[in-house]
């Protein structure tokens, strides 16, 4: 079969899958192509384009996902259903690949047409929701920061928990009664991804209102 810039993308995402970010490399691919190293870089110049093609595909199929969701909406939805299609959808489709969290957080900067296009479309809602310009894109990097790091910290749960004794659960019940207590409620991972969306969109519906705190470091009116 030809060798084509899609297929060592496809093996790239399979070898990944096994090996991780720091361990990828070009020659593993090629042999999951069963083809010679060399020839891999007439379509790819290294690994760490690679690594960025690889996440531009999970970015572009994020953003498909998003618009299919996004069309799914009852006519008149508000900006925050609209920011939180996107948001799970792009965590949907980053939990598909094992370390995905991990190469979109770590993969060398490149420009992405499938990361612009997720920015721009995020962009544009919290320009919708009223947000000022200037604060839309740390809004934005905030919004996808927590998204990556929530699937990362899913992606890292170990296969099994670990063992705790009746003992030391309620020695550290006893020393921690926040945490390991009945006060604050369990959840599923579900409901907390939810909420956190809701806690932050409270936090950009503020920032709309105009009726946040002007923060040390602002610029003030007058300025």
């Amino acid at each position: 079969m030809k060798l084509t810039k899609d297929r060592i993308v496809d093996a790239g995402m399979a070898v990944f899958a096994e090996v991780g970010y720091q361990n990828l490399s070009m020659r593993q691919v090629a042999d999951r192509l069963d083809a010679h190293a060399g020839s891999l870089y007439y379509h790819v110049r290294g690994k760490d384009e690679l690594l960025a093609l690889m996440a531009d595909r999970i970015c572009r199929r994020a953003h498909d996902a998003g618009t299919e969701a996004l069309a799914a909406l009852p006519a008149g939805a508000g900006w925050q259903d609209r920011l939180l299609a996107q948001a799970t959808t792009l965590r949907q489709e980053i939990k598909q690949h094992p370390g995905g969290a991990q190469l979109l957080s770590e993969s060398p900067g490149m420009l992405s047409t499938g990361g612009l296009s997720l920015m721009e479309r995020l962009l544009g809602t919290l320009l919708d929701a009223g947000l000022p310009a200037e604060h839309c894109g740390i809004a934005a990097d905030t919004l996808l920061s927590h998204i990556t790091g929530f699937v990362l910290q899913e992606q890292n749960q170990p296969a099994a928990p670990p063992v705790v004794t009746a003992e030391l659960y309620a020695d550290l019940r006893e020393r921690f009664p926040l945490v390991m207590g009945d006060l604050i409620p369990r959840i599923s991972q579900e409901e907390k991804f939810t909420r956190s969306l809701r806690l932050l969109c409270t936090g950009f519906a503020a920032l709309s209102q105009a009726i946040s705190p002007r923060w040390p470091g602002t610029p003030s009116d007058s300025a």
